[in-house]
C-alpha cells in the first residue's frame, strides 16, 4: 500500500494523515470544507514544528512529510487510484453509510475501505457495499501522532486478508494494532465512556467540584488526565455520540448519558474545540492545554 486516501480533515482526519504522510506514504486529503482543509493543514504544520523543536525530525522530514500530503474538496477525485480509504467523519450513521455508499461505487474493486469510528458497527456500514470482506474498523486514539494504539474492528464478514493487511500497515505506522470484535463502542470507549459518564454523574450530584473528581483519578489511580478533562479533551458532543450508540445497541441503562452531559452539549459547550466544557478553553488557555498534549 502506497496510496492511502482519509476523508474529513478535523482532528482525527488530519492527524491520521499526518502519521500516514510522516511515514512516506502518498496521502490525498478530503473534506468538503476548503476553510477545514487550511485548518487542517495549519495544524499538521504546527505538530510538525513541535516535533522538529523537540528534535523528534529535521527540517527536511516535515517539508517531506507535507509533501507528501495533497488536499480535495471532491470525493471522486480524492479517492481515485487509492490503495487505501480511512473515513474521519463526524460520529454520524448517516453519513458515515452515505460515504461508504458512495466510496462503494467510487473505488477500485482493490480498494480496502477503514472507517474511524470509535463506536459505530462495522458490519452495519459494510452492509451498504458490495465489498463487505474489505470493510474494517482502523480507530486510532487522539492526538494520532502521538498516541500508539489502533483498534482494528473486523466486522461480520471482513476477510483475513484485509485484517492482516491492515494489521500489518499499522505496525508500519509505528502503531500498535489491537484486534477486537465488532460490539458498540468495541474495547476502548466501551470502558473509557462509562467512566466519563460516572464521573459527570459525580459532578451532576454534587459529590464533588470538577478539578476534585480530575485531581482523585490522576493522583489516586494514575491517569495521566483526569475523566472531565479526558472528556473536553475528546469533545463532549462526541462522548454523548458514543454514549447514545451504545445505549441503543445493548438497550442497558447504564450507558444512558448523564442529563448534565446532554444539557452542555445542546448549549454548545463540546470542550476544547468550542472553548468551554467542564474547564475554560480561552484562546490563551486553549494554547497551553493543547501545547500539553504534544509534550
Amino acid at each position: 500500500m502506497k496510496n492511502i486516501a482519509v476523508i474529513g480533515a478535523g482532528t482525527m482526519g488530519n492527524g491520521i494523515a499526518h502519521v500516514f504522510a510522516q511515514n512516506g506514504y502518498q496521502v490525498k486529503l478530503i473534506d468538503i470544507s476548503q476553510a477545514s482543509l487550511d485548518k487542517g493543514m495549519a495544524t499538521i504544520g504546527k505538530n510538525l514544528d513541535r516535533m522538529v523543536a523537540k528534535e523528534r525530525i529535521s527540517e527536511s522530514d516535515k517539508e517531506g512529510t507535507l509533501n507528501n500530503i495533497s488536499t480535495f474538496n471532491s470525493l471522486s477525485k480524492g479517492v481515485s487510484d487509492v490503495d487505501l480509504v480511512v473515513e474521519a467523519a463526524t460520529e454520524n450513521l448517516d453519513l458515515k453509510l452515505k460515504i461508504f455508499k458512495e466510496l462503494d461505487e467510487i473505488c477500485a474493486d482493490k480498494t480496502i475501505l477503514a472507517t474511524n469510528t470509535s463506536s459505530i458497527s462495522i458490519t452495519q456500514i459494510a452492509a451498504v457495499t458490495s465489498r463487505p470482506e474489505k470493510i474494517i474498523g482502523m480507530h486510532f486514539m487522539n492526538p494520532v501522532p502521538i498516541m500508539k494504539l489502533v483498534e482494528i474492528i473486523r466486522g461480520y464478514s471482513t476477510s483475513d486478508e484485509t485484517t492482516n493487511i491492515i494489521m500489518e500497515l499499522s505496525s508500519k505506522l509505528g502503531k500498535t494494532p489491537t484486534e477486537v470484535n465488532d460490539y458498540p463502542g468495541f474495547v476502548a470507549n466501551r470502558i473509557l465512556m462509562p467512566m466519563i459518564n460516572e464521573a459527570i454523574e459525580t459532578l451532576y450530584n454534587g459529590v464533588a467540584g470538577v478539578q476534585e473528581i480530575d485531581t482523585v483519578m490522576k493522583l489516586g489511580m494514575a491517569h495521566p488526565m483526569g475523566p472531565l478533562q479526558l472528556a473536553d479533551f475528546i469533545g463532549l458532543d462526541v462522548c454523548l455520540s458514543i454514549l447514545n450508540v451504545m445505549y441503543d445497541g445493548f438497550k442497558n441503562p447504564k450507558y444512558a448519558p448523564c442529563p448534565l452531559l446532554v444539557n452542555m452539549v445542546m448549549a454548545g459547550k463540546f470542550g476544547v474545540k468550542s472553548g468551554e466544557g467542564f474547564y475554560d478553553y480561552s484562546e490563551s488557555r486553549r494554547a497551553e492545554t493543547v501545547s500539553k498534549q504534544f509534550r
